[in-house]
């Protein structure tokens, strides 16, 4: 990871957050999991944890399957987002993993049922938990195909009544109103309405997500990974990435 913003110091303006990390995260822009990137994720979470910042996390699983992506090559698209749900479950392990590592306890809790690895999704649970301190992963979608990890975010922030919802990105630092990767000339937003986005029909998230976001006054902030020190700074309110909101 390149030098970043500086690390978060003092008290985080926020008490609890939903972070979301996409499965191109934990692969590193690769297929399967780099270790050392998730090393990484876990020490600023346990960073932001020190804070006294309640951290709730939904992991996607881009890195193994992608449900669209499987179905435009023949594949039933439930069957393919099945695939996906168990993909997200795999990162969250992994994180889990690297945060008690880090000494962090954690718990895993999954829309699908698979109580060797996981307690169900049961949001008073989460919400006790991280009043307790402990950081909780959510995987597994929300359990039903055809809905993207980016919504699940979205509602799972509204169920446990966290405060924002950081959208942690691969190679990009922000919402732009074109793909920088193709266009160098794309310009970056500081600050954007849920409706402005909509509009624009901007595809670094899910319009279902931006949308239920509009609806309930959720506050979003889209910002890069790739910066050391990213989310940490992000949760001590940096101004960093793109915020959007009414």
């Amino acid at each position: 990871m390149t030098d970043g913003p500086t690390k978060a110091a003092g008290r985080a303006p926020y008490k609890r957050v939903l972070l979301k990390l996409s499965g191109e995260v934990f692969g590193g822009g690769r297929v399967g999991v780099d270790p050392d990137v998730i090393a990484s994720v876990a020490k600023q979470i346990k960073a932001v944890s020190d804070l006294g910042v309640q951290v709730a996390i939904v992991v996607g699983g881009g890195n193994f399957f992608r449900g669209a992506e499987l179905q435009q090559r023949g594949m039933e698209r439930d069957r393919a987002d099945y695939m996906g749900m168990l993909g997200t479950v795999m990162n969250c392990l992994a994180l889990q993993d690297f945060c008690e590592k880090e000494g962090v306890q954690t718990r895993v809790q999954t829309a699908i049922t698979m109580g060797q690895v996981a307690e169900p999704y049961i949001p008073r649970r989460a919400e006790r938990h991280l009043e307790k301190g402990r950081v909780v992963i959510f995987g597994a979608g929300s359990g039903m195909p055809y809905f993207s990890t980016d919504t699940v975010a979205a509602q799972r922030a509204l169920e446990i009544g966290a405060e924002v919802l950081l959208m942690g990105k691969q190679g990009v630092d922000g919402v732009y109103d074109s793909d920088p990767r193709q266009n160098p000339a794309a310009i970056k937003f500081d600050e954007l309405t849920y409706d402005e986005f909509l509009a624009r029909d901007l595809k670094v998230a899910d319009a279902t997500a931006i949308s239920m976001a509009r609806d309930y006054k959720l506050p979003m902030i889209f910002f890069g990974l790739d910066a050391a020190g990213s989310i940490e700074a992000v949760v001590a309110g940096e101004k960093i990435g793109t915020t959007v909101h009414a």
